[in-house]
């Protein structure tokens, strides 16, 4: 696998994805928004769009993050993340992400996120990229709790359900 920027905000990538084997998949095309990928045999099996907190302009926010759905399930969402927050740290003072399901809020910890304790959005956990911090178990198990109180398919309960009494995953490692 080989991850890539392909540009920042201001280099106006875009980015044509299926939207039959990517969610999101219209949201890459917009020019208005950085892009990472990860591919393998010149073939697209991830990618994250970001853009810079507009009250904050040291803060890279990831705003848009798709695997694709033949590949999911492979750890590729968590290398891409790891990738990303890598990256865009040398960039920005900080890279944040805020995920609306158990399943990402688990790939965003193995990538070396950490909860804030904040919510923003419509029901999204802000998370900020910190792989060489202390990573607080209570904290970790907090947003599982956040995720156990909503009304959920079957697959998230389940995930849910497996960590809500865990300890924070080990950080993967960056691709290079």
């Amino acid at each position: 696998m080989e991850f890539e920027l392909l540009g920042d905000i201001e280099d106006g990538p875009t980015l044509r994805l299926h939207h039959e084997e990517f969610a999101y998949a219209g949201k890459f095309v917009m020019s208005n928004t950085g892009k990472i990928v990860v591919t393998a045999d010149e073939t697209v099996l991830g990618a994250i769009a970001f853009n810079q907190n507009h009250a904050d302009p040291e803060t890279a926010v990831l705003r848009y993050v798709t695997v694709r759905e033949s590949r999911r399930g492979e750890g590729i969402g968590p290398k891409l993340l790891r990738f990303a927050g890598a990256v865009l740290s040398d960039r920005y003072d900080r890279v944040t992400i805020a995920v609306n399901n158990p399943i990402a809020y688990e790939a965003a910890y193995r990538a070396g996120f950490v909860w804030t304790g904040k919510q923003a959005g419509i029901a999204e956990l802000v998370l900020v990229y910190h792989p060489d911090r202390s990573r607080d178990s209570e904290r970790y198990r907090d947003g599982f709790t956040v995720f156990e109180e909503r009304e959920l398919p079957t697959e998230q309960r389940e995930l849910v359900e497996q960590y809500k009494e865990s300890d924070p995953p080990v950080v993967v490692s960056v691709p290079k």
